[in-house]
């Protein structure tokens, strides 16, 4: 598709509004003037445009996503922001779309008492292969517990056992001995599939653990096999991006059939569950070989990222660049027990959006000295794979960045205290972040969910195996209604709300908390961009000394 702009279904009376309004009021000279032209009411109507049901919960590759894309960049172009795509405003992502076929999946157990094959769908699926149409694996499986190596930390799930040419069945996560964003690291997938394909693992079986079947009991996860594509981004080449041809064959399986997995293992189901809870590494072979196989259809399709620039004002620093993120898709619409269902994505992720471009209005009333660009990045549910392909194939140079400032479904049901900004702490930008959230009457605190692994999460990380010092922001759990249970509330909407269609407009929002937010937002990023020392990695830091250039 040609990303050409276009008018938008709002009005012309609606922009000449926009226009107008700019128009009629002195600019601002200052940081404390342009944070004044930030209005609730700004937020509110971005987030009702792009979670609204004619968007069509904004699906990569979709026509919803698109005119989510032209929203934005229309947007930006009324603030003042110039276009720094390939194509205008846009960055044309190259994707491929691939789904597995479900009549062709088969996952048989050859046990020394015969074979036996399992249900599709009832007891298991197939991941979908990014470039294969076909895919068979037969071998041994190994356990490996949550699949983890971190010999810098004292951990190991492959000690002892030699996964060459074997199938391994693993955990998704990683042990809680392992700490904060070490553990996340750890747990990433990305990690993960490097780490079994260097010992020579030719397959994959994902196991589900017991905090995954009360969040998502396997009755409600099979409804939604095989509905949607998978996603990958294509490079110039024509080459799938991350993708390991050495794995053959992926399967997920249901807890009754990993029970039978496990019988013929001198480790039962039930205690690998254990060991898992407790940490313990336990891998061991399971006594039994399988088969998986399947049949992959693919398809080609393009969806942009959107990207505007705030130039900087300094002839030196001008050439360096702040970048704020904020992943514009969402997860679209599917049909169930015959009725329609649009995932509108109000929290995740208009919100964010909405903050974003609000920050752009900000900065861009008094550029700061550094450049500040703005990009809505596409594919981020489908696995980061917007920013993924920024930061490979960037529009500025990669080497300018000097910080990213990301926005994922930040929550505001209840009248907001504090701050989190994972990543922070790695990094000089504490300091700045710290500074910023108190000047809007936000206390800092520390990642309350280490469980979910949130920093490789989201579109910064992306930018954090660049070697870029990378923050996200969100609301912490403090209310400052006493009342309020901000952690019940926030793991209330991640269970009943979270990629479902009620994460709509009906949602509550306290709106005062989002004003402010924004405001802190455009203050770090300010502030950055402002500094005439680039922000750094902290001595040893666990992520700079991983991907920071030497």
């Amino acid at each position: 598709m040609n990303y050409q702009r276009s008018s938008l279904p709002l009005g012309s009376a609606l922009l000449v509004c926009f226009v107008l309004a700019s128009c009629a009021s002195t600019p601002p000279e200052t940081l404390e003037g342009s944070l004044d032209l930030i209005h609730a009411r700004a937020l509110k109507r971005h987030v009702a445009w792009l979670a609204h049901d004619d968007r069509e919960g904004r699906m990569t590759g979709e026509v919803g996503y698109d005119r989510a894309a032209e929203y934005v960049a229309e947007r930006l172009a009324s603030m003042g922001v110039e276009p720094m795509g390939v194509d205008g405003w846009y960055q044309p992502v190259s994707l491929r779309s691939y789904k597995a076929t479900g009549e062709a999946s088969a996952f048989i157990l050859h046990a020394a008492d015969g074979d036996e094959a399992l249900v599709y769908r009832e007891a298991f699926s197939v991941q979908p292969d990014p470039v294969k149409t076909s895919t068979q694996v037969r071998a041994e499986v190994v356990y490996v517990g949550y699949g983890v190596h971190a010999p810098d930390l004292g951990y190991s799930d492959y000690a002892g056992v030699d996964v060459s040419g074997k199938i391994v069945a693993l955990y998704g996560g990683a042990p809680d001995v392992l700490d904060g964003e070490k553990r996340a690291f750890y747990a990433a997938s990305s990690t993960k599939r490097a780490e079994l394909v260097s010992r020579g693992a030719i397959g994959t079986i994902s196991l589900r653990s017991r905090k995954n079947e009360k969040d998502s009991p396997w009755d409600e996860v099979k409804k939604r096999i095989g509905t949607r594509a998978s996603m990958t981004w294509i490079n110039k080449a024509g080459e799938a991006a991350r993708h390991f041809p050495e794995i053959q064959g992926q399967a997920f399986v249901s807890p009754q059939a990993a029970e039978t997995l496990f019988a013929s293992s001198p480790l039962s189901y039930e205690e690998s569950l254990d060991a898992m809870a407790a940490g313990t590494p336990a891998s061991v072979s399971l006594g039994v070989e399988v088969t998986i196989s399947g049949e992959t259809t693919h398809a080609a399709l393009t969806s942009p990222n959107v990207v505007g620039i705030v130039r900087g004002t300094d002839p030196t620093l001008a050439d360096e660049y702040v970048v704020y993120t904020a992943h514009l898709d969402h997860v679209g619409v599917r049909e169930e027990d015959g009725k329609q269902l649009i995932f509108n994505g109000a929290y995740d992720n208009a919100m964010g959006v909405a903050l974003m471009l609000e920050t752009a209005r900000a900065i861009a009333a008094v550029p700061p000295p550094r450049s500040v660009v703005f990009i809505a990045v596409t594919a981020e549910e489908k696995g980061l794979l917007g920013s993924d392909f920024f930061v490979n194939d960037p529009t500025v140079p990669r080497s300018a960045i000097v910080a990213n400032i990301n926005l994922d479904m930040p929550l505001f049901l209840y009248p907001v205290a504090d701050l989190v900004a994972f990543g922070s702490e790695n990094s000089t930008l504490q300091g700045v972040v710290r500074v910023a959230a108190n000047a809007e009457g936000f206390s800092l605190s520390p990642d309350p969910v280490p469980e979910q692994n949130l920093f490789v999460r989201s579109d910064q990380y992306s930018f954090v195996q660049k070697g870029i010092p990378a923050i996200y922001l969100v609301p912490g759990f403090t209310s400052l209604d006493d009342d309020v249970d901000g952690e019940a509330v926030f793991r209330d909407h991640i269970k009943t709300h979270y990629h479902e269609p009620s994460d709509d407009m009906s949602r509550p929002v306290d709106w005062g908390s989002a004003l402010r937010f924004a405001r802190a937002h455009t203050r770090i990023g300010y502030a950055i961009a402002t500094d005439a020392t680039r922000p750094t990695w902290l001595e040893g830091n666990f992520f700079g000394t991983r991907f920071a250039p030497p």
